[in-house]
């Protein structure tokens, strides 16, 4: 699998992304592993993603306001179309230890053309 078939991105947890509680928002944790999975299945297939299924998504801790969130996501598999991109996040309070797994999940991403319908990954559009 190329070099470019896994990322890597940090976020700081702000107050606006955060819920009542003051941890992260469920639908902004969301987003940004969606982020993440589209980043990684741009990189891979070199062309136009959207995302055609979120399956499995697990919140395993809270993630609060001031810590920074560690999103990996990387290409498990690659079809004519279509990729799976499993997503893990590891949340950690600045300056101190203990990091831990906050997040997983897995998204199918689908390569596609410029009117939207799928298309072979890696291949040239012409």
């Amino acid at each position: 699998m190329p070099a470019e078939s896994e990322i890597r991105t940090i976020e700081l947890i702000l107050p606006e992304q955060a819920n009542h509680y003051g941890t992260l928002f469920g639908g902004h944790a969301l987003a940004l592993m969606a982020k993440s999975a589209f980043v990684a299945a741009v990189r891979h297939a070199d062309c136009a993603v959207v995302m055609a299924r979120s399956d499995r998504v697990d919140f395993a801790t809270p993630i609060r306001v001031g810590e920074m969130l560690e999103l990996v996501a990387r290409v498990a598999r690659t079809g004519r179309s279509s990729m799976t991109v499993e997503v893990e996040a590891t949340a950690r309070s600045i300056g101190g230890a203990g990091a831990r797994t906050a997040l997983s999940g897995r998204f199918e991403m689908v390569a596609v053309d410029g009117q939207g319908r799928p298309r072979a990954v890696g291949t040239e559009v012409s």
